[in-house]
């Protein structure tokens, strides 16, 4: 377990590899925990650091904001004191969207982009996670917790096969504060970068699951539109998390964009 200081607290990072660095940003109520295949996957070929946000995971959970631009700026910290000029940004979701700012507004510091079922258009969230960036809601959810849990618990086969992926979801779910699940997906609902990626020089990869039930697979178009440089890919047996539906082909894909130039 590594950490460091940040202007907002302490920042949790796993590290693994050799060779050139990779940075791996997971998505709302998620944690580094969702990249560790992908990273020992890598790891003979990259130095792959995989960062919690703060408010998830084991990093600080005491901030005011928790706003997708206050992540770019957690990503640009992390990168001052590792000494990284320059690497990939590989995001799934949130992650995504904050990959594709963070290259927006520090295109020095970023090689290439890779989203996994990002929203581009913060409207293309499901229906229960719009929901959820409404305090009212929020607040009912973590009065309940147990309620909240054993819910997630039950949906949680619903958007991932993999057998493991509902406990790993409830571990990440307890280290997740009111002001953290609230804040994050409100300013992730309200985020729009369509109208941005169009003047962005940077290589991007956006990798869609056909079955995703937590952000529209049609992203992948307005991705397009918006860049159309930008390669897509569309994984037919996935949903939201290609990386653990898909893994082999994942891996395989993500090894393709980063060592073409």
């Amino acid at each position: 377990m590594s950490s460091i200081a940040t202007d907002k607290g302490i920042l949790h990072y796993e590290v693994i590899g050799h060779g050139k660095p990779v940075i791996f940003l997971h998505g709302w109520l998620g944690s580094w925990r969702l990249w560790q295949q992908t990273m020992a996957n890598m790891a003979g070929s990259f130095r792959t650091y995989a960062l919690d946000f703060w408010g998830f995971g084991e990093s600080d959970r005491k901030l005011a904001s928790y706003d997708v631009p206050d992540f770019v700026s957690l990503i640009i910290q992390f990168m001052d004191q590792m000494g990284i000029d320059k690497a990939p940004l590989i995001g799934h979701s949130m992650g995504g969207t904050v990959s594709l700012l963070t290259g927006l507004i520090y295109p020095e510091r970023v090689s290439k982009i890779t989203v996994i079922g990002s929203p581009i258009l913060g409207d293309s969230l499901a229906f229960p996670l719009k929901l959820a960036g409404r305090k009212i809601v929020a607040s009912f959810l973590f009065s309940n917790f147990h309620i909240f849990r054993t819910l997630m618990k039950f949906y949680a086969p619903r958007i991932c096969s993999d057998p493991n992926f509902p406990k790993m979801m409830d571990n990440d779910i307890t280290n997740t504060s009111l002001n953290s699940f609230l804040k994050s997906i409100a300013s992730l609902r309200n985020t729009d970068l369509s109208s941005r990626i169009s003047v962005m020089q940077i290589p991007v990869l956006g990798m869609y699951g056909k079955n995703d039930n937590i952000v529209s697979p049609d992203q992948s178009e307005v991705l397009r539109i918006g860049n159309p440089k930008a390669k897509i890919e569309i994984f037919q047996s996935s949903g939201h998390f290609i990386m653990l539906d898909e893994p082999q082909l994942f891996s395989e894909s993500i090894h393709r964009f980063l060592n073409t130039d």
